[in-house]
C-alpha cells in the first residue's frame, strides 16, 4: 500500500489503482457526468467550448477521450491536441507529421547506429567478443 499526496487537493491517501483520493475522484465522475450530457445535448461544440461550457480542463477531457469513455463518433466538432505539436486530431496519439517525423527521426537515429561486424569494441563487457577469441584458441 503506497501512501502519497493527491496531486489535485494535496491530502495523504493511499495510492491503490487510482491517481487521485476518493473525493477528487467522486468530483471527477461528476464532471465526467456533466460534460458526457452536455455533449449530447450539444454535439456541435469542441473540446474548447466544451472545456469552458463544463469549466473542466481540456487536458482532462482528452484523457476521457483516450481512455474511450468520451466517444468521437457522435461529436463531429471533437478532437483533442496532439501530444507533441498540440494540432486538434481525432485518433492516436500524434498527427500525421509528428509520425511522419519520428519515424524519419527513427531511421536516422538506426541509420547511424549500424553495426560493423568487423569492427572490434573496446568498451567494457564485451563478453560476445571474448567467447568469441576464446573459441579461436581453442581450435
Amino acid at each position: 500500500m503506497e501512501i502519497t499526496y493527491c496531486p489535485k487537493c494535496g491530502k495523504l491517501f493511499s495510492k491503490n489503482f487510482r491517481e487521485v483520493c476518493n473525493n477528487c475522484h467522486a468530483s471527477l465522475e461528476k464532471d465526467y457526468e456533466r460534460c458526457v450530457e452536455h455533449l449530447r445535448q450539444n454535439k456541435g461544440l469542441d473540446i474548447t467550448q466544451l472545456s469552458e461550457d463544463m469549466e473542466v480542463s481540456v487536458k482532462q477531457i482528452t484523457k476521457w477521450i483516450r481512455e474511450g469513455r468520451i466517444s468521437l463518433l457522435n461529436a463531429p466538432n471533437m478532437s483533442y491536441p496532439c501530444e507533441s505539436c498540440g494540432i486538434l486530431i481525432r485518433d492516436g496519439h500524434m498527427c500525421d507529421n509528428c509520425k511522419a517525423r519520428l519515424q524519419r527521426d527513427v531511421k536516422n537515429a538506426t541509420g547511424t547506429l549500424q553495426h560493423n561486424p568487423d569492427e572490434k569494441h573496446t568498451g567494457a563487457y564485451q563478453i560476445g567478443n571474448r567467447l568469441h577469441d576464446r573459441k579461436k584458441t581453442e581450435l
